[in-house]
């Protein structure tokens, strides 16, 4: 990442940027990821519901140096404990890392941030395997 005193979540552009980034995220997961879309609650329509998207969003901006919202309005992410009746195995883990660089390349996030940002990504995901294979 660029030298800088400067937040991921600033130098995504703050809160609208990082909301458009989880929203990105889940688009792709429903279309491109249905067996992890299936993992959360969905909507009518099939895609993964508003409360999800929402509370991701939530915790991404708090994640990438933003307002801490989330832990204000449900405690300490706990991610592992809060994922736990989830089955992450590495397939998963590669889904959600593909749904992830779809996201950042449709909202085109630059270079050196963007290399930041997916060596952060994928160690918080290969964190959250729970499974073996």
């Amino acid at each position: 990442m660029p030298e800088t005193s400067a937040t991921p979540y600033e130098l995504l552009g703050g809160e609208a940027a990082v909301r458009q980034l989880s929203e990105r995220f889940y688009d792709a997961m429903d279309r491109d990821e249905p067996a992890l879309a299936r993992l959360h609650p969905l909507d009518e329509h099939g895609r993964v519901a508003r409360e999800s998207r929402d509370r991701f969003a939530l915790f991404l901006i708090g994640w990438l140096g933003g307002p801490q919202d989330y832990i204000a309005a449900h405690g300490h992410p706990r991610l592992r404990m809060r994922h736990a009746r989830v089955p992450v195995d590495i397939s998963m883990r590669d889904a959600w890392m593909r749904a992830m660089r779809t996201a950042m390349d449709e909202v085109g996030v630059p270079g050196e941030l963007r290399a930041f940002l997916e060596v952060r990504f994928a160690e918080v995901a290969d964190f959250m395997r729970n499974r073996p294979g």
